[in-house]
């Protein structure tokens, strides 16, 4: 029972890494907990719906989510965020925005879609296999590898292209890389899309995990990956991965061991002694935020 669980906890925990990732992206670059990802990953998930019952087919559906998702994130950095910063405005007023637009997000999917519970289907089936007494369903695989390979892909933009060299430079000192010639408002909006981009794949894998999508999914998920971007180090992209695996461990556990009940508070729990001895995350390290 103890490998199932932590088999299961694996694949939970990507879920939760790569909606982790959108909130380390966005830190790195702006030094701002952007509280409206939940509701970012809410819709791209509502939207994938959306579009796969417009007959779009189910991986067309949610690369269209993708970009919608994305083109939201940009929307809310040009509309919201970019106004305050030219502004000047204190950080606390950017956050507070980013709650009032994840209330915004949240309120308008229930007013145009509905606030019920909807079956959101099988992406790459319902086979499994079983490994002695562990069983491991293609979902669970399918989670990992997508999101492994999605975490490559991110590294791979951020670290070895002039757009990821950009963004490092960007998140340096936003003044001397303006100095330089970087569209520093450029880059910002394209880690908003890059964020929007992962919800979504996030939103998709979780919804046909659970086979199922609703308006308010965001609100918890989005605590939970939050909790996982600042256990590992927020800012920083392995952070993200390994704080969303012991989110998902820990909460599969405390499922099992202890009850649904405390499945919320453990991982809670986990992070505030990890920041008592370690306040800078597993990976963060003091004075420096990696994106």
């Amino acid at each position: 029972m103890l490998v199932q669980q932590i088999f299961n906890g694996l694949a939970l925990g990507m879920g939760y890494a790569l909606i982790a990732v959108g909130y380390s992206l966005v830190f790195g670059i702006l030094r701002l907990v952007n509280f409206s990802h939940g509701a970012i990953y809410a819709f791209g998930a509502e939207m994938a719906m959306v579009f796969i019952g417009m007959n779009f087919g189910i991986i067309p559906g949610i690369l269209a989510s993708m970009l919608l998702t994305g083109i939201l994130g940009v929307l809310i950095d040009k509309a919201a965020l970019e106004p305050l910063r030219k502004k000047q405005s204190m950080p606390i007023a950017s956050l507070i925005t980013t709650i009032g637009i994840s209330n915004i997000i949240t309120n308008l999917m229930i007013v145009f879609l509905g606030s019920e519970k909807r079956n959101f289907p099988q992406i790459f089936g319902d086979g499994s296999f079983a490994l002695g007494n562990i069983t491991i369903s293609v979902m669970q695989i399918m989670m990992c590898v997508v999101s492994l390979c999605l975490m490559l892909i991110l590294v791979f933009i951020v670290y070895k292209t002039k757009v990821g060299l950009a963004m490092r430079a960007s998140e340096q000192n936003a003044k001397a890389a303006n100095m330089m010639g970087i569209n520093v408002n450029f880059i910002i909006s394209f880690t908003f899309f890059l964020a929007g981009v992962s919800a979504t794949i996030a939103g998709a894998l979780v919804g046909g995990y659970y086979q199922i999508v609703y308006p308010n999914m965001g609100f918890m998920a989005g605590l939970k990956a939050f909790a996982a971007a600042v256990l590992g180090g927020i800012g920083s992209l392995p952070g993200a991965l390994l704080g969303g695996l012991i989110v998902g461990v820990s909460e599969s556990m405390a499922a099992t061991f202890l009850g649904s009940t405390y499945r919320d508070s453990v991982a809670f729990i986990i992070l505030i002694i990890v920041l008592i001895v370690r306040p800078h995350g597993l990976f963060g390290r003091k004075g420096i935020t990696k994106v």
